[in-house]
């Protein structure tokens, strides 16, 4: 089979930054899937992009299709000559050449012809047109008078077979072998020999890195290295550092500094301006201290980096400037002061306004910190005044400075370190992995929080559907599970969402609750499934509907535990065997009448139970409950093995059903094991 390596590329103005990874993807997607679809083999596909450029290379990419052969089959030999006829013609020939083949239990007329493979080359133009068009594009652009659109004006295509250039029109754009450089340096056009030197002839010519992720780690090196030279260390922000990969093709990278008179200002807004409005790196001493220093990443190189530099610290000083301004604004008025400010801004409709909000987590605070034992004035005073930072100027410009300034604003006003602390935090965990707020006020903050914005968008019906979750609820649903998982707070999950639904307008629907509730487990399912716990494990404790997330996680590790034991197997079928035995007696209790006993094995069943029970009498440890149950197994296994449930004496029969409700009981107090069976 004959092959030769196949190279896209299609030149555009520069692309979105935050978008080029997910550009590079969908086409290198496309182009693989329209290639299979056609049955067309190759060995390896690379992505490639560049502010400039998206591009594909296929390695051993099959010149031909194979031949197929066509089979389509017809009517019964027995239906009317008209439908053979019309079947015949449908497929171009005669009914004489058509076959008669035994299909099932009847024999049919089958047409069969041979149909070659088409060459590759010519069919590369609609695999491309059709790769390009179904890249998802939120906003598409039109240029000029062409009736075409994309994320960004094109301006040049590379279709290449081996060393041959494929002929085809695409997007407006006649394919050629010759690509771009950078803008202002080196060769503006050069020429691709062939399409599997693609990435080095990039890099000998104009010294482009077209491979995102090298480039990407190339620009780290070169971070790292500059911190190095200044004595420092540079903080890279993982996102940060893919957006300056997407802005760049040529990367070089430098440092800068400013006056340190900024450090007055909270280094978060510092960073937060280097970061988001100039894209640059911040350096930190080895104490973790904020130097007066960044690091850039340039798209050329220069003769006199001197020029770079000036011009950069030229750019940073007014926005840090801003940011110095705002600090000094924001702390001549109180948080406090600015609660009248929330009632003009609104949360959501039917939901009221920000200040509604405010007081809604204020009395939510204070129920659950009266619940777990937090403070309950500051916690209360934290969730009254944890929003207010949304009317300053610094929110104002760097809205990602949510709760983290509205902390400092508390402690210039002089509120307890506890409030100023929970009011920082409020917003944790903000994404999957991120840390919990640090305090047991915070922990009651931002459970509020969360759980106020669950119920009320909840309440008023808009809820996650299928794929669509345009407020973020399922993210915020974890966040808020995690805090009371991993915080380790007992809290009870339906009285929660009662109790804030209560708080909400009318209009909000309280019959929501078991909706909400049910989305909750849900969300906690999906955790678990992150954890790696068997779905099986999750359904067992579900089933016996714990209250609190986190009494829910202490089952779900006592079962882990009681599964690496190897009693348990047959401890989980015992179970499964006695809830079908109990199905159809729903009203048995649990006080064994042991007078009407015969066997020794029942006996022995009923003295064993009762010593378990004993121990496990009022314990919340379920791992040694667990434990104690797994003792259980050698008598369960004889009682099956000797005892017969269907006795005829009534009495005997009651008291046998009794004994096993009980020990369905003592195991339910943990889980219903019997769904831990394969």
């Amino acid at each position: 089979m004959s092959t030769q390596d196949f190279l896209l590329e299609l030149g555009t103005e520069e692309l979105p930054p935050k978008l080029l990874k997910q550009l590079s993807s969908a086409l290198t997607n496309n182009v693989t899937t329209q290639l299979s679809e056609l049955n067309l083999a190759f060995t390896k596909v690379e992505s490639f992009a560049t502010p400039r450029r998206l591009a594909v290379l296929v390695s051993e990419l099959q010149l031909q299709q194979e031949d197929q052969i066509i089979e389509r089959k017809g009517p019964s030999v027995s239906a009317p000559d008209q439908a053979v006829e019309g079947f015949a013609k449908s497929c171009g020939v005669s009914k004489d050449d058509l076959e008669q083949k035994a299909f099932g239990k009847a024999d049919y007329y089958f047409f069969t012809k041979e149909q070659k493979g088409l060459k590759t080359q010519d069919l590369l133009q609609d695999i491309v047109d059709t790769a390009i068009k179904k890249i998802p594009i939120t906003r598409a652009m039109r240029w000029g008078d062409l009736d075409f659109n994309f994320v960004r004006p094109t301006h040049w295509l590379i279709m290449m077979l081996g060393s041959d250039v494929v002929e085809a029109t695409v997007m407006g754009l006649s394919s050629g072998n010759t690509t771009r450089g950078l803008r202002f340096t080196g060769e503006q056009t050069f020429s691709i020999d062939s399409a599997g030197d693609y990435r080095q002839t990039l890099l000998n010519k104009a010294q482009i890195e077209v491979d995102f992720d090298a480039r990407r780690e190339m620009i780290r090196e070169q971070v790292m290295q500059v911190a190095l030279d200044c004595q420092s260390n540079a903080v890279i922000d993982e996102s940060l550092l893919d957006e300056v990969c997407a802005l760049v093709e040529y990367p070089r990278a430098f440092s800068g500094g400013f006056d340190a008179r900024f450090l007055d200002v909270p280094e978060e807004a510092l960073i937060s301006a280097m970061k988001s409005h100039q894209k640059y790196f911040h350096m930190v001493d080895n104490n973790g201290k904020l130097l007066p220093a960044f690091i850039s990443v340039a798209n050329i190189e220069s003769s006199d980096l001197s020029v770079i530099i000036d011009g950069n610290e030229r750019v940073i000083r007014p926005r840090l400037t801003d940011s110095e301004f705002f600090w000094e604004q924001d702390k001549a008025n109180s948080l406090a002061s600015r609660l009248p400010k929330l009632d003009s801004v609104l949360f959501m409709k039917s939901l009221g306004s920000m200040g509604d909000k405010a007081k809604r987590i204020e009395a939510l605070s204070t129920y659950i910190a009266n619940t777990i034992g937090a403070n309950t004035d500051h916690s209360a005073r934290a969730g009254l005044l944890a929003k207010t930072d949304l009317v300053t100027d610094m929110v104002g410009e760097f809205a990602d400075l949510q709760g983290v300034m509205g902390g400092y604003y508390a402690h210039n006003d002089g509120e307890d370190a506890a409030v100023a602390t929970a009011i920082s935090e409020h917003y944790h965990p903000r994404f999957a992995g991120d840390t919990l707020p640090s305090t047991a006020e915070g922990l009651v903050v931002a459970i509020a929080d969360k759980l106020d914005t669950i119920t009320g968008i909840y309440g008023i019906g808009q809820g996650p559907t299928g794929s669509k979750d345009p407020y973020a609820l399922r993210r915020m649903a974890l966040g808020l599970l995690r805090i009371m998982v991993e915080g380790k707070l007992v809290l009870n999950l339906k009285a929660l969402i009662k109790q804030s639904l209560e708080l909400h307008a009318p209009e909000v629907d309280r019959s929501s609750a078991d909706a909400i509730y049910q989305f909750m487990m849900d969300r906690l399912r999906a955790y678990y499934k992150e954890q790696k716990v068997s779905s099986k494990a999750f359904e067992a404790v579900l089933a016996v509907r714990p209250e609190s997330p986190y009494d829910f996680h202490l089952r779900v590790g006592a079962l882990n535990e009681f599964t690496n034991n190897s009693a348990s197997e047959s401890l989980i079928e015992a179970n499964k065997r006695i809830a079908n035995m109990l199905k159809d007696h729903q009203d048995l209790g649990v006080e064994v009448d042991t007078s009407v006993l015969v066997e020794s094995a029942e006996k022995a069943l009923f003295e064993a139970t009762q010593t378990v029970a004993n121990k496990l009498d009022g314990s919340s440890d379920y791992t040694q409950s667990m434990s104690e149950l797994l003792s259980l197994k050698d008598t369960i296994d004889a009682f099956f093995d000797q005892v017969m449930l269907n006795a005829d004496d009534a009495s005997l029969k009651q008291a046998r059903l009794t004994l096993l409700n009980w020990i369905r009981s003592l195991f339910l107090s943990v889980a219903d094991v019997s769904h831990l069976s394969s």
